[in-house]
Protein backbone atom coordinates (compact mmCIF):
# COMPACT_ATOMS: atom_id res chain seq x y z
CA UNK A 1 0.00 0.00 0.00
CA UNK A 2 1.16 3.36 -1.02
CA UNK A 3 1.37 5.55 2.16
CA UNK A 4 3.44 8.21 0.92
CA UNK A 5 0.24 9.74 -1.12
CA UNK A 6 -2.73 9.28 1.48
CA UNK A 7 -5.28 9.89 -1.50
CA UNK A 8 -3.83 6.50 -3.27
CA UNK A 9 -5.71 3.19 -2.78
CA UNK A 10 -3.26 1.53 -4.11
CA UNK A 11 -3.34 -2.38 -2.75
CA UNK A 12 -7.06 -1.67 -1.82
CA UNK A 13 -9.98 -3.77 -3.01
CA UNK A 14 -13.45 -2.49 -4.09
CA UNK A 15 -16.96 -3.71 -4.69
CA UNK A 16 -18.93 -1.03 -6.16
CA UNK A 17 -22.49 -1.47 -6.09
CA UNK A 18 -24.33 0.12 -9.39
CA UNK A 19 -20.86 0.48 -10.43
CA UNK A 20 -21.38 0.14 -14.15
CA UNK A 21 -22.80 3.83 -15.30
CA UNK A 22 -23.72 7.29 -13.96
CA UNK A 23 -22.30 8.14 -10.47
CA UNK A 24 -21.05 4.80 -9.93
CA UNK A 25 -19.31 4.49 -13.19
CA UNK A 26 -17.67 8.10 -12.35
CA UNK A 27 -17.13 6.55 -9.09
CA UNK A 28 -15.19 3.41 -10.25
CA UNK A 29 -13.05 5.67 -12.69
CA UNK A 30 -12.11 8.01 -10.07
CA UNK A 31 -11.00 4.87 -7.87
CA UNK A 32 -9.27 3.27 -10.47
CA UNK A 33 -7.21 6.49 -11.13
CA UNK A 34 -6.46 6.14 -7.13
CA UNK A 35 -5.05 2.59 -7.79
CA UNK A 36 -8.06 0.41 -6.38
CA UNK A 37 -8.77 -2.56 -7.87
CA UNK A 38 -12.24 -3.00 -8.50
CA UNK A 39 -15.73 -5.43 -8.97
CA UNK A 40 -18.24 -3.52 -10.29
CA UNK A 41 -22.03 -4.73 -9.56
CA UNK A 42 -24.44 -4.03 -12.19
CA UNK A 43 -28.05 -5.64 -13.31
CA UNK A 44 -26.47 -7.01 -16.25
CA UNK A 45 -23.12 -7.42 -17.97
CA UNK A 46 -23.99 -5.35 -21.26
CA UNK A 47 -22.32 -2.82 -23.40
CA UNK A 48 -22.50 -0.32 -20.87
CA UNK A 49 -20.95 -2.23 -18.41
CA UNK A 50 -18.00 -3.25 -20.78
CA UNK A 51 -17.01 0.58 -21.50
CA UNK A 52 -17.03 1.10 -17.70
CA UNK A 53 -14.60 -2.12 -16.84
CA UNK A 54 -12.53 -0.71 -20.09
CA UNK A 55 -12.15 2.79 -18.89
CA UNK A 56 -10.50 1.49 -15.30
CA UNK A 57 -8.21 -1.21 -16.85
CA UNK A 58 -7.14 1.85 -18.95
CA UNK A 59 -5.33 2.46 -15.42
CA UNK A 60 -3.73 -0.27 -15.24
CA UNK A 61 -5.74 -1.70 -12.33
CA UNK A 62 -7.74 -5.32 -12.55
CA UNK A 63 -11.70 -4.64 -12.66
CA UNK A 64 -14.35 -7.41 -13.07
CA UNK A 65 -18.25 -7.50 -13.27
CA UNK A 66 -20.83 -9.44 -11.42
CA UNK A 67 -24.34 -9.27 -11.83
CA UNK A 68 -27.33 -9.10 -9.37
CA UNK A 69 -30.74 -7.84 -8.69
CA UNK A 70 -30.80 -6.12 -4.77
CA UNK A 71 -34.62 -6.53 -4.52
CA UNK A 72 -34.84 -9.25 -3.44
CA UNK A 73 -34.90 -11.02 0.26
CA UNK A 74 -32.02 -10.53 2.89
CA UNK A 75 -30.25 -12.28 3.46
CA UNK A 76 -30.04 -14.52 0.19
CA UNK A 77 -29.89 -11.68 -2.14
CA UNK A 78 -26.75 -10.77 -0.38
CA UNK A 79 -25.09 -14.24 -0.27
CA UNK A 80 -25.51 -14.46 -3.69
CA UNK A 81 -23.71 -11.04 -4.85
CA UNK A 82 -21.14 -11.83 -1.93
CA UNK A 83 -20.72 -15.74 -3.59
CA UNK A 84 -19.94 -13.70 -7.17
CA UNK A 85 -17.53 -11.35 -5.72
CA UNK A 86 -15.33 -13.73 -3.37
CA UNK A 87 -14.97 -16.42 -6.50
CA UNK A 88 -13.15 -13.14 -7.97
CA UNK A 89 -11.17 -11.38 -4.55
CA UNK A 90 -12.20 -11.71 -1.59
CA UNK A 91 -10.32 -9.29 -0.10
CA UNK A 92 -12.44 -6.52 -0.99
CA UNK A 93 -11.51 -3.99 1.95
CA UNK A 94 -13.54 -1.01 -0.02
CA UNK A 95 -17.27 -0.96 0.15
CA UNK A 96 -19.11 1.58 -2.22
CA UNK A 97 -23.06 0.84 -1.68
CA UNK A 98 -24.45 3.00 -5.21
CA UNK A 99 -26.76 1.02 -6.23
CA UNK A 100 -30.00 2.63 -6.44
CA UNK A 101 -33.63 2.93 -7.74
CA UNK A 102 -35.87 5.95 -9.07
CA UNK A 103 -39.51 4.65 -9.38
CA UNK A 104 -41.21 6.49 -7.57
CA UNK A 105 -45.31 8.07 -7.41
CA UNK A 106 -47.42 11.33 -6.06
CA UNK A 107 -47.77 10.20 -2.00
CA UNK A 108 -51.60 10.01 -2.83
CA UNK A 109 -50.98 7.44 -5.22
CA UNK A 110 -47.91 5.29 -4.13
CA UNK A 111 -48.40 1.73 -4.54
CA UNK A 112 -46.74 -0.44 -1.82
CA UNK A 113 -44.84 -2.20 -4.50
CA UNK A 114 -43.05 0.75 -5.36
CA UNK A 115 -42.16 2.12 -1.93
CA UNK A 116 -41.15 -1.71 -0.81
CA UNK A 117 -38.83 -1.69 -3.68
CA UNK A 118 -37.23 1.26 -3.29
CA UNK A 119 -36.52 1.35 0.26
CA UNK A 120 -35.06 -2.62 -0.02
CA UNK A 121 -32.36 -1.42 -3.40
CA UNK A 122 -32.04 2.16 -1.70
CA UNK A 123 -31.55 1.17 1.69
CA UNK A 124 -31.78 -2.65 2.26
CA UNK A 125 -29.56 -3.78 -0.04
CA UNK A 126 -26.36 -0.87 1.23
CA UNK A 127 -27.56 -2.00 4.77
CA UNK A 128 -27.16 -6.02 5.10
CA UNK A 129 -24.54 -5.98 2.33
CA UNK A 130 -22.16 -3.70 4.41
CA UNK A 131 -23.26 -5.93 7.78
CA UNK A 132 -22.26 -9.06 6.19
CA UNK A 133 -18.53 -7.54 5.09
CA UNK A 134 -18.07 -6.07 8.40
CA UNK A 135 -18.53 -9.00 9.98
CA UNK A 136 -15.75 -10.53 7.79
CA UNK A 137 -13.56 -7.53 8.40
CA UNK A 138 -14.03 -7.53 12.33
CA UNK A 139 -13.61 -11.64 12.47
CA UNK A 140 -9.98 -10.48 10.04
CA UNK A 141 -9.14 -7.36 11.46
CA UNK A 142 -9.15 -5.28 8.48
CA UNK A 143 -9.90 -1.85 8.27
CA UNK A 144 -13.02 -1.69 6.01
CA UNK A 145 -14.13 1.34 4.38
CA UNK A 146 -17.54 1.87 3.22
CA UNK A 147 -19.17 5.22 1.21
CA UNK A 148 -22.98 5.14 0.53
CA UNK A 149 -24.35 7.19 -2.15
CA UNK A 150 -27.05 9.07 -0.51
CA UNK A 151 -28.55 12.61 -2.13
CA UNK A 152 -29.58 16.17 -1.78
CA UNK A 153 -33.14 14.40 -1.07
CA UNK A 154 -32.04 13.26 2.14
CA UNK A 155 -32.42 17.05 3.49
CA UNK A 156 -34.84 18.49 1.19
CA UNK A 157 -37.77 17.31 0.23
CA UNK A 158 -38.95 16.93 -3.94
CA UNK A 159 -42.48 17.03 -4.76
CA UNK A 160 -43.74 13.60 -5.71
CA UNK A 161 -40.68 12.12 -4.80
CA UNK A 162 -41.75 11.03 -1.63
CA UNK A 163 -40.46 7.76 -1.64
CA UNK A 164 -36.91 8.59 -3.02
CA UNK A 165 -36.90 11.14 -0.20
CA UNK A 166 -37.08 8.63 2.27
CA UNK A 167 -35.28 5.97 1.51
CA UNK A 168 -32.10 8.80 1.20
CA UNK A 169 -33.07 9.96 4.54
CA UNK A 170 -32.66 7.04 5.82
CA UNK A 171 -29.38 6.37 3.95
CA UNK A 172 -27.86 9.33 6.16
CA UNK A 173 -29.10 8.57 9.39
CA UNK A 174 -27.97 5.06 8.61
CA UNK A 175 -24.60 6.05 7.77
CA UNK A 176 -24.18 7.80 11.75
CA UNK A 177 -25.28 5.06 13.67
CA UNK A 178 -23.37 2.41 11.58
CA UNK A 179 -20.93 4.63 12.20
CA UNK A 180 -21.23 4.30 16.26
CA UNK A 181 -21.64 0.71 15.51
CA UNK A 182 -18.64 0.62 13.52
CA UNK A 183 -15.57 3.22 14.26
CA UNK A 184 -14.37 0.96 17.49
CA UNK A 185 -13.76 -1.78 15.05
CA UNK A 186 -11.81 0.65 12.73
CA UNK A 187 -14.18 0.57 9.78
CA UNK A 188 -14.93 4.04 8.20
CA UNK A 189 -18.72 4.68 7.08
CA UNK A 190 -19.45 8.02 5.17
CA UNK A 191 -22.03 9.06 3.03
CA UNK A 192 -21.57 11.49 -0.37
CA UNK A 193 -25.16 13.36 -1.21
CA UNK A 194 -25.06 14.25 -4.70
CA UNK A 195 -27.12 17.13 -6.39
CA UNK A 196 -28.09 16.83 -9.36
CA UNK A 197 -25.85 15.10 -11.69
CA UNK A 198 -25.88 14.00 -15.81
CA UNK A 199 -26.59 10.44 -15.82
CA UNK A 200 -28.15 8.13 -17.82
CA UNK A 201 -31.46 8.05 -14.81
CA UNK A 202 -31.59 12.10 -15.40
CA UNK A 203 -30.42 13.10 -19.28
CA UNK A 204 -34.62 12.46 -20.29
CA UNK A 205 -35.08 15.30 -17.52
CA UNK A 206 -32.12 17.72 -17.82
CA UNK A 207 -32.69 17.55 -21.91
CA UNK A 208 -35.57 19.72 -21.13
CA UNK A 209 -33.87 22.99 -21.46
CA UNK A 210 -36.54 24.85 -19.37
CA UNK A 211 -36.05 22.41 -16.49
CA UNK A 212 -32.14 22.59 -16.62
CA UNK A 213 -32.37 26.32 -16.62
CA UNK A 214 -34.21 26.19 -13.70
CA UNK A 215 -31.70 23.69 -11.66
CA UNK A 216 -28.99 26.35 -12.12
CA UNK A 217 -31.29 29.30 -11.33
CA UNK A 218 -31.40 26.85 -7.96
CA UNK A 219 -27.65 26.17 -7.79
CA UNK A 220 -25.29 28.72 -6.55
CA UNK A 221 -22.43 27.28 -8.48
CA UNK A 222 -25.01 27.40 -11.71
CA UNK A 223 -24.46 24.15 -13.56
CA UNK A 224 -25.55 21.22 -13.73
CA UNK A 225 -22.50 18.80 -13.92
CA UNK A 226 -21.76 15.91 -15.28
CA UNK A 227 -21.44 12.21 -12.23
CA UNK A 228 -17.79 12.47 -13.16
CA UNK A 229 -17.85 15.73 -10.07
CA UNK A 230 -18.46 12.53 -7.91
CA UNK A 231 -15.50 10.61 -8.61
CA UNK A 232 -13.02 12.80 -6.64
CA UNK A 233 -14.81 13.13 -3.13
CA UNK A 234 -15.81 9.76 -3.43
CA UNK A 235 -12.01 9.01 -3.40
CA UNK A 236 -11.37 11.20 -0.42
CA UNK A 237 -13.62 9.67 1.62
CA UNK A 238 -11.97 6.15 1.24
CA UNK A 239 -8.51 7.18 1.32
CA UNK A 240 -6.11 7.63 4.09
CA UNK A 241 -6.47 11.32 3.93
CA UNK A 242 -9.82 11.12 5.31
CA UNK A 243 -8.84 8.90 8.43
CA UNK A 244 -10.34 10.92 10.75
CA UNK A 245 -13.73 11.12 8.79
CA UNK A 246 -16.53 9.11 10.34
CA UNK A 247 -20.39 8.99 10.07
CA UNK A 248 -20.58 12.31 7.47
CA UNK A 249 -22.20 13.03 4.69
CA UNK A 250 -20.44 15.62 2.27
CA UNK A 251 -22.77 17.33 0.20
CA UNK A 252 -21.37 17.45 -3.77
CA UNK A 253 -24.38 20.02 -4.81
CA UNK A 254 -23.26 23.18 -6.15
CA UNK A 255 -24.36 24.67 -3.17
CA UNK A 256 -28.00 24.33 -3.54
CA UNK A 257 -28.10 22.72 -0.04
CA UNK A 258 -27.50 25.92 1.46
CA UNK A 259 -29.51 28.20 -0.36
CA UNK A 260 -32.63 29.86 1.04
CA UNK A 261 -34.23 29.88 -2.55
CA UNK A 262 -33.25 30.19 -5.99
CA UNK A 263 -31.22 33.45 -7.53
CA UNK A 264 -33.96 35.32 -10.33
CA UNK A 265 -33.90 35.91 -13.18
CA UNK A 266 -32.56 39.09 -14.51
CA UNK A 267 -35.63 40.92 -15.69
CA UNK A 268 -37.47 39.88 -12.10
CA UNK A 269 -34.15 41.61 -10.28
CA UNK A 270 -34.99 44.53 -12.46
CA UNK A 271 -38.14 44.54 -11.41
CA UNK A 272 -36.84 44.33 -8.08
CA UNK A 273 -34.82 47.43 -8.28
CA UNK A 274 -37.23 49.24 -9.44
CA UNK A 275 -39.51 48.62 -6.04
CA UNK A 276 -36.50 49.17 -4.18
CA UNK A 277 -36.62 52.39 -5.69
CA UNK A 278 -40.00 53.66 -5.17
CA UNK A 279 -39.59 52.38 -1.04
Amino acid sequence: MNHSDPFRLDGRTALVTGGTQGVGAAIARALAAAGAKLILHGLADDQAARKTCDECTAYGVQCQIVTADLAGPQPDTTARLLEQVDAIDDSVDLLVNNAGVFIDQPFLQMEPERFQRTMQINVAAGFFLTQALAQRWVRNKVAGRVLFTGSINGILAEPDHVAYDCSKGALAAMVRSLCVALAPQGIRVNSMAPGLVRSPLTNSVIDDPAFENWMRLHTPAGEVPPADVCGPPAVFLLSDAAGHVHGQTLLVDGGMSVWQQPDMPENLHSLARGVDNRL
